[in-house]
């Protein structure tokens, strides 16, 4: 007969033998972290268990548009004049060819030459999903297909529609370009897109990805290539990258378009 032992079971069991490990010897220290690090590991897996069983793979869209739509350019007198792109003199210790943002005043910097760059107004993370940290541009897209996470899904109907995936294209809240952030070699959940939605440039409304206009990110699209430096200035309220736990724990709070994991792709 099969025996299943419970999680609860299972975290009392060690805590009883980690109990008696310290009383027995200081240098079984080792072994409560042992056992803390094994218990993360299952809560990871349970996380991710859950995540694969809410939309079905076979059913994802391309991971690309096989589209190129036309980019539908929007009256740049229409945006505020600050968040209008503009070269502007630039100080920072930043390589030539970086992207910086700055989440305070809500520019995207990308450097030109030394002392100067051009700057596109932006939309960043509103409070408690501001980041700030070093990452690269390890993957870009083309009009990207979007996969909302379960918190949406549970809770907004337009969401649960696309479940499965959005295909890319003018409709989808990634827009028209995504840049890939990755750290240490992994994704961070977080990407530079477009926007369909132009109002939303120049305020703090995403749950930690960076939104430009689609003509916008259009044109960094070109101008950067894989392995670009990306550094989000730190805000007064923000997520610092450091490890990719505390980046799926910042993930797993959102319940916007930016908040979202790609599943399905090599990457994830």
């Amino acid at each position: 007969m099969t025996h299943q032992i419970s999680r609860r079971m299972f975290v009392g069991a060690c805590a009883g033998l980690c109990v008696s490990a310290v009383e027995a010897s200081a240098n079984n220290q080792q072994l409560i972290s042992d056992v803390e690090r094994l218990l993360k590991h299952l809560d990871q897996q349970a996380l991710e268990a859950e995540d694969e069983q809410y939309f079905n793979p076979a059913l994802l869209p391309p991971a690309e548009s096989e589209v190129d739509f036309p980019i539908e350019r929007i009256d740049v007198s229409e945006i505020e004049a600050r968040n209008r792109p503009q070269v502007v003199e630039f100080e920072g210790s930043e390589p030539l060819g970086s992207i910086v943002i700055d989440p305070q005043q809500r520019f995207l910097y990308h450097i030109l030459a030394y002392g100067q760059a051009i700057r596109y107004g932006v939309g960043v993370g509103r409070a408690g999903f501001g980041w700030s940290g070093i990452a690269v541009v390890g993957m870009k897209r083309r009009w990207p297909r979007w996969v909302p996470p379960r918190s949406m899904v549970d809770r907004d109907p337009r969401a649960k529609r696309w479940m499965n995936g959005q295909p890319g294209g003018p409709d989808n809240p990634l827009g028209a370009r995504a840049l890939y952030l990755f750290a240490e070699g992994k994704d961070t959940l977080y990407r530079i897109h477009g926007t369909n939605e132009p109002n939303t440039i120049g305020k703090a409304v995403s749950s930690g990805c960076i939104r430009m206009l689609n003509q916008d990110v259009a044109e960094l699209f070109e101008r950067v290539g894989i392995g670009t430096i990306v550094h989000v200035r730190p805000s007064v309220d923000k997520v610092v990258i450091s490890s990719s736990e505390g980046l799926q724990d910042s993930e797993r709070r959102g319940d916007s378009a930016d908040a979202f994991k790609d599943h399905g792709d090599p990457v994830d």
